[in-house]
């Protein structure tokens, strides 16, 4: 058994085809075949159910994912450590966080931390709260930006949570032609008759949106569904509707105008995470001390976003 072989049945897994797999791992699809026929022979058992047009894993292949996951990220961790040796100059850090963070603090946090490191690269995944909990335990992430109090919850190892902020949801509408008054809060009855474009159903932020609606009796008159948090914001520059959004999104973005919905406020907690059994590579713990300082910066400069208790 090989990493070779472990990162093929990985991407596999993933992707649920030989040849997709191949093509990720810039591999001949007759190579990796021949790789998983090698594993499958020195484990003695089958890993891949193999039918036409569907591969799906094996009783064996279940057992075996997880192992081979921690197995690889295992790896990459001595990689990055023994790239660590001489100092700061090189390396690799994985960061994780959901679209609407994506908007707004990561690309603050990645010019600050290229500034300083310019050795260092970045990976960045961009997830909801709940899939990043998931590639943190599976070994995928270093680091994460969570934006749900309940996410970590469901994690099958123990995480290492830091709260950096907690940040109002506002209302959010065309600078150029907005149906809110400026300055002024809105109540979520308000909302409710305004046309409104609304998040997926996976989002955590819909789900607290909708939940607001329903526990005032509200129906929202929603008239686009689906988009990602860039779509939205340009759907929203354009006057197609409003959109309630975290704090931070609308900030340095003139075509937008923000916000504050009346009592009850809805607010969201902003925490960083790692987990809990793996120490932190000191390219990681560089970012962690970036992305704190970050969110200080954000804090300080008042608006909708105030620190967590």
């Amino acid at each position: 058994m090989n990493l070779e072989q472990l990162r093929g049945f990985v991407e596999i897994a993933r992707l649920g085809n030989f040849t997709r797999a191949a093509e990720e791992l810039h591999l001949a699809q007759p190579s990796l075949s021949r790789q998983i026929s090698t594993l499958e022979r020195e484990l003695g058992s089958e890993l891949f159910h193999r039918a036409r047009g569907h591969i799906s894993l094996t009783a064996a292949g279940e057992v075996l994912l997880p192992y081979a996951r921690r197995m690889l990220a295992d790896a990459a961790s001595v990689r990055r450590e023994m790239a660590e040796i001489a100092g700061l100059r090189r390396g690799r850090v994985r960061l994780g966080a959901p679209p609407s963070l994506c908007a707004s603090i990561v690309p603050e946090v990645v010019g600050a931390f290229r500034a300083a490191h310019p050795g260092i690269e970045l990976e960045i995944t961009e997830r909801g709260s709940r899939g990043l909990v998931s590639a943190l335990a599976e070994g995928a992430l270093d680091l994460a930006l969570l934006a749900s109090s309940d996410a970590a919850a469901a994690s099958p190892v123990s995480l290492t949570r830091t709260a950096l902020l907690e940040e109002d949801l506002v209302v959010i509408s065309s600078a150029a032609q907005s149906p809110v008054s400026h300055g002024r809060a809105i109540a979520l009855a308000a909302v409710a008759d305004l046309p409104l474009i609304a998040f997926p159903r996976s989002y955590e932020l819909r789900a607290a949106t909708d939940a607001a609606f329903a526990g005032s009796g509200l129906t929202a008159e929603v008239v686009v569904e689906g988009p990602e948090m860039d779509t939205v914001l340009r759907f929203v520059e354009r006057g197609v509707g409003v959109a309630v959004v975290p704090a931070m999104v609308a900030l340095d973005r003139p075509g937008l105008r923000a916000v504050p919905l009346a009592s009850p406020k809805l607010t969201r907690t902003v925490s960083l995470a790692h987990r809990a059994d793996m120490a932190p590579t000191r390219a990681a713990a560089a970012l962690r001390d970036t992305i704190i300082a970050t969110a200080d910066a954000l804090v300080g400069s008042g608006g909708f976003v105030a620190k967590a208790v």
